[in-house]
């Protein structure tokens, strides 16, 4: 994408590319996100796949990737045959609360090892304890995150 806009545009879409590939997600998942939120949309299927110069391939992967995590929604365009996606309603909500789901899960794997530990193994108690405070802590800042959020729309 190199050479097609100045004004930062492909660099943010590189970017956030490479933020989801940080997280274990798609880097192209990231580019077709980062090209979302600049473009805005709807935006047709061939077009992102022109624009971000991918495989008809990648962009159905990772469009179907991205509407399972909810941050990406398919529409019809009235006279148009091909899929077009745009950003879903409050994206980053639903970003976070996906964060929220995969804490709550590490926090319920967290909790079942302290049960299945004898109870002689004090330090191993101690710190899957501070773990789990941990994992509690995180939990409930996302919640009142999603909920500053949620009020804002």
């Amino acid at each position: 994408m190199s050479g097609r806009n100045h004004d930062g545009t492909d660099q943010f879409i590189e970017q956030l590319g490479m933020v989801f590939q940080a997280e274990g997600l798609p880097r192209i998942a990231g580019r077709v996100m980062g090209l979302l939120v600049i473009e805005g949309g709807p935006m047709a299927f061939a077009a992102i796949a022109e624009r971000l110069r991918i495989s008809r391939g990648s962009v159905s992967t990772n469009t179907r990737l991205l509407e399972q995590m909810g941050v990406l929604e398919r529409v019809a365009v009235p006279g148009e045959r091909q899929d077009f996606f745009r950003l879903a309603a409050a994206p980053y909500v639903r970003l976070l609360s996906g964060l929220t789901q995969r804490m709550a899960k590490a926090r319920d794997v967290v909790q079942r090892a302290g049960r299945s530990l004898p109870p002689d193994r004090h330090g191993a108690h101690q710190r899957l304890a501070e773990l789990d405070e941990f994992y509690a802590e995180f939990g409930s800042s996302l919640a009142r995150l999603i909920e500053q959020f949620s009020r804002r729309r």
